[in-house]
């Protein structure tokens, strides 16, 4: 029997009380799916405050529409940021699956925060009364913002731990050394960003609505109920899950090897050498056997080092001038492919700045404009569900005819490259912040006609026309965000897979940065001028939220020729 279950165990791997997996037990779609519908509650969790938060902050907290938008875009840019924390600790320290139980914890603590806050009036500033603009309209300070902040935070921590772990814990269900188990773990990406919509679109019409008629208490009330479900949920797959064993620091390795590499170069010991005297070491060759964790990917079994990032190889020295400097040739090859994705990940944080607007400026632009339909008034922060349907509806589409189609076309497992889609998202940037700009100078021009300059009643122009860009910026995430987990996961060493794919994260986060950088460089610059900032007053419509679109169209258009110089001379690893 032991024979057996040796023949069956998966190497690397461990059930949920740390006992060797076995293979027909542990992982499979069964398992994945658990991960799938934790998707839709852990994002219907976190978008339905997202989503709707600008309007929260500016109403109810009584802060400025451009401190509105950038406490926005800060609050989930650190959310997206800390996933490359809850990816660092998967693969150094806990499994996935603990770590994504510890995050759940701790948003479901900072939801409770937040929902006890919004509850009591006594805990939120004091409401603006527009029909009396004498009284001076106080933003929200002291305690209270101490309280909000804490609670928003305390979400952010745990949403980037739920990022950083639950996509590497699905993926890894599937074996990566047969082409089936490769197209199984393709087909969980492309329903996994499925299932993040599906969790979005409940959140931006069911939820937004009820924080729009009925309170914002029930808002993060439900919120809290449906993070505290996935939680459950994810427990009841325990016995399902195979769980990758971490293997230490990558952190660690790629400071190594990096500062080894520095040193090496600065004593002018010779490389060539180096590498003929470690080849000749039976010691480092047995470290660097037991170094190599995963059989699926030939490459990472490397004996001498490649010439690719030649300055990496000075770190293989056969007398160190610490042992804690001691590289092997996986550890410098693993760190090469590191820093060969990163121009990758450089490339997608502009096109993460655009999507940034549909949680700010597009909703503060819906808000000016005729929301009707029919008789049913729709909140603008539903407006994501123009791109949310339509993800629901092109994920399927893609994975069951477009890439069994490509794939018979170019003779491929893949069909379509990851880097392809990433470029196709890019492109579809473009066109969508182009559009932006031209509906919103539509909306001004009937802003003006109309004589609506300064009422603030709605605009008679209906809502259906920020629609535009959000379908065009939702395809570009669905292209995008796909392509981008599977590239980081498939391409990183199986050391730093859980890291790596945070990457994906880390770039909505560094978009959403770059988006409230830029806010503040065009008011800092167009205010210097002789005519107001662009984008500071409270009144939209006096504002030149088009030009700011031009200029989003035109960085975007310049990172997309970043792109194909980077995507042009990058190499799939076997």
């Amino acid at each position: 029997m032991d024979q057996e279950q040796q023949l069956t165990r998966w190497d690397g791997y461990v059930d949920w009380r740390n006992r060797p997996a076995l293979q027909g037990k542990h992982g499979g779609m069964y398992a994945a799916s658990f991960v799938l519908v934790v998707e839709i509650l852990e994002n219907l969790a976190f978008l339905a405050n997202a989503s709707n938060l600008v309007i929260y902050l500016s109403e109810y907290m009584n802060l400025s529409t451009s401190k509105s938008a950038n406490n926005v875009t800060n609050f989930m840019g650190t959310a997206f940021l800390l996933a490359l924390l809850g990816g660092f600790l998967s693969d150094a320290f806990c499994t996935t699956y603990q770590i994504y139980l510890i995050s759940a914890a701790v948003e479901f603590l900072g939801l409770v925060v937040l929902t006890v806050q919004a509850r009591s009036d006594s805990l939120k500033p004091p409401h603006c009364d527009p029909a009396n603009p004498s009284l001076p309209c106080q933003e929200v300070h002291g305690a209270k913002s101490a309280m909000l902040f804490i609670g928003l935070y305390l979400v952010a921590l745990g949403v980037g731990g739920i990022k950083g772990s639950l996509p590497s814990h699905g993926a890894e269900q599937f074996d990566h050394s047969t082409p089936q188990g490769r197209k199984l773990r393709s087909t969980f990406f492309n329903y996994f960003v499925f299932c993040l919509s599906c969790g979005g679109l409940i959140a931006v019409t069911f939820v937004v609505w009820i924080e729009d008629n009925k309170g914002w208490e029930w808002g993060f009330g439900i919120s809290t109920i449906a993070i505290f479900l996935s939680f459950l949920i994810f427990l009841s797959g325990s016995a399902t899950y195979r769980n990758k064993i971490p293997t230490g620091s990558p952190l660690t390795t790629i400071s190594k090897v990096l500062l080894a590499a520095f040193i090496n170069a600065c004593i002018s010991r010779s490389p060539s050498n180096a590498i003929m005297s470690m080849s000749s070491s039976p010691s480092d060759s047995n470290q660097t056997n037991k170094a190599v964790n995963d059989q699926t990917k030939p490459t990472e079994s490397t004996e001498t080092p490649t010439k690719t990032l030649g300055c990496l190889n000075r770190a293989i020295v056969n007398k160190p001038v610490h042992s804690a400097l001691e590289c092997t040739v996986q550890q410098v090859e693993e760190v090469k492919i590191v820093l060969k994705i990163l121009p990758i990940f450089a490339c997608t944080i502009m096109l993460n700045c655009c999507l940034a607007q549909l949680s700010t400026f597009s909703v503060q632009q819906a808000k000016t404009m005729d929301t009707k339909l029919g008789s049913l008034a729709v909140p603008p922060a539903s407006l994501p569900i123009f791109p949310v349907v339509f993800i629901m509806i092109l994920a399927p589409v893609y994975d069951h005819f477009i890439i069994p189609f490509s794939r018979k076309v170019t003779k491929t497992e893949m069909g379509v490259t990851h880097l392809q889609r990433i470029g196709i998202g890019l492109l579809l940037s473009i066109l969508a912040m182009a559009v932006a700009a031209l509906v919103e100078i539509k909306r001004k021009r009937v802003a003006t006609h109309s004589g609506l300059l300064d009422s603030g009643k709605p605009l008679p122009i209906t809502f259906f026309w920020i629609a535009f860009q959000y379908l065009f910026l939702g395809s570009a995430d669905l292209f995008t965000l796909a392509g981008l987990l599977e590239f980081f996961f498939t391409q990183a060493p199986s050391s730093m897979r859980s890291l790596a794919t945070s990457l994906s994260w880390a770039s909505l986060a560094m978009g959403y940065y770059l988006s409230t950088v830029i806010v503040s460089v065009v008011n800092h610059v167009t205010g210097n001028s002789k005519h107001k900032p662009w984008l500071s007053g409270t009144n939209l419509n006096h504002d030149h939220l088009e030009r700011f679109y031009w200029l989003l169209c035109v960085l975007s258009a310049l990172n997309f020729l970043h792109f194909l110089f980077w995507a042009n001379r990058y190499k799939y690893r076997s």
